[in-house]
Formats: structure tokens, sequence, C-alpha cells
């Protein structure tokens, strides 16, 4: 055996000892095919987004426009609405039994309402900003706009544990709207077209997702109008995503990307 073929074997020997050691192998960012596109209200500035039981819920941000609603999916028309008081920014919200839980954006406060008639049933407090929020069925999960995704106790709200989240050793910041899928977290990154995949247990970036073009540039009418919304219905295994100030609202089929 040659010295040029000695010296390649042993660096794919050691590549391969690399990939096995460190768990990373590297993959190409999936893309995306859209099933559907449905109407959604472009006045609404979504922070948070959940289809439950056949029904799509919404909470809408800004001081004084902050809104939880129901929309029916398929005309994007309003059926159910109420406006949170103008001192409060609305930010992420899931679901917890038989309760819709919201965040709230700088005040540390969240509220929480039955699913059926949107009574308010009480509030609770937190220590970081709401940005995102979704559940695994044990914890609620909250983003703070940081790296840092924090686990709740349902009942008390208090922090069970903390995950950092990280792709590659790097911190992946400003995670914004979440969403529990088949075992990961699906995290908006905010002001770009990216959803991170997580592990809940290390917080380890186990892919993206790039939605680039999703919603065509023409239709962008603000700065503002980023990709911010992830739902899933886990009854037919559907994906919606939208953004803020979006037109319409997407059912998207993930479209793995290739071995690099």
């Amino acid at each position: 055996m040659n010295k040029k073929i000695a010296a390649t074997l042993a660096h794919l020997f050691v590549a391969s000892l690399l990939l096995v050691t460190t768990g990373h192998v590297a993959w190409a960012a999936s893309s995306y095919r859209v099933i559907h596109a449905y109407p959604h209200d472009p006045q609404a500035f979504t922070q948070g987004l959940v289809y439950v039981d056949g029904h799509l819920y919404e909470s809408t941000g800004l001081n004084g426009q902050s809104t939880l609603r129901e929309e029916d999916l398929e005309t994007g028309r309003v059926i159910r609405e109420i406006s949170i008081p103008a001192q409060y920014f609305g930010e992420g919200l899931t679901n917890w039994g038989d309760t819709l839980i919201q965040l709230t954006w700088k005040a540390h406060l969240g509220f929480v309402y039955d699913r059926k008639t949107f009574q308010l049933l009480k509030t609770f407090h937190y220590p970081w900003e709401g940005w995102g929020l979704t559940q695994d069925g044990r914890d609620l999960i909250l983003s703070d706009g940081s790296a840092t995704l924090h686990f709740l106790n349902p009942k008390t709200f208090a922090e069970v544990r903390s995950i950092h989240v990280t792709d590659h050793g790097r911190p992946v910041n400003e995670l914004n709207e979440l969403e529990y899928i088949h075992g990961e977290i699906y995290a908006n990154v905010w002001m770009t077209n990216e959803i991170v995949r997580i592990s809940p247990v290390t917080g380890r970036v186990l892919g993206t997702i790039d939605l680039t073009g999703l919603l065509p540039a023409i239709e962008v009418r603000s700065q503002d109008a980023v990709l911010n919304g992830i739902a899933y219905d886990a009854a037919h295994n559907r994906l919606f995503v939208t953004g803020k100030l979006w037109p319409r609202l997407f059912q998207i089929e993930v479209v793995p990307g290739r071995k690099n």
C-alpha cells in the first residue's frame, strides 16, 4: 500500500471516529413543500399558534391590539376573540387540558383561559420575558428570546429545569414561537426564515428547516412581517406555519435535506 492511499484511509478512519464520538452528521437544511394555503388575517401580529381538537387558536401582539382568537382554518374568519388589556403585549400560546395559556412579553404575566369559553380563570407570573410557549404533555416550555428554554410545572408555573440550545456548540439565540412535535421542539428563530428542531433533553439542534420564499416577497407588506407561528394537528399529522401580518397560513410538508 503506497503512502498516499494509507494517508487517505487514515484520514477517513479519523473522520468516522469523530462522527461516532460527536454524534454529528453533516446534513443540509430541510426544505418544504406547500400542501395547502389558507387565508389569514393580514392585520394579525401572530405571536402564538395552536391547533387542538379540530380548533385553531392564535395569540396576537402589540400593545392595544393584542388578542386571543379562535379562527376557522378554511376561511381565516375569526370565530371568537377577546382583547387583552392595552398595557399587555400578547405573546406565546399553548393548550393544557381544557385551558389555553397565553404569555405576555415584558409584563412577566401569563393568562389561563377556559378553552371553550375564553373565560379568564387565573393569572401567573414568571421572571423572564415571554416569547414562545408549548408543552410536551408533562411540562410547559417557554422561550424568552435567548438561547434558553424553560420547563415549567403546568400547575404551579415554577421552573422545573432549563436547557441551553446550541448548534454545533454555538448558542442559538432569539428563539421565538414554539411547537412540540414527535418528541422534538420546533422553534422559529426571530427575524429569520428558519425553524430549528431541538432535542428537549440536550438542547442540541437536530436540524433546521429553511422556509425562505414561503410567502412571496410581493406579499410582504412590512419589515415586521416575519415568519412566526407553528401549529401541529396531531390527529391528522398536519404542520401549519404562518407569520406576523401574513395574509396566508400554510400547511407544509418538510422535505429532508441531503447529507453533505
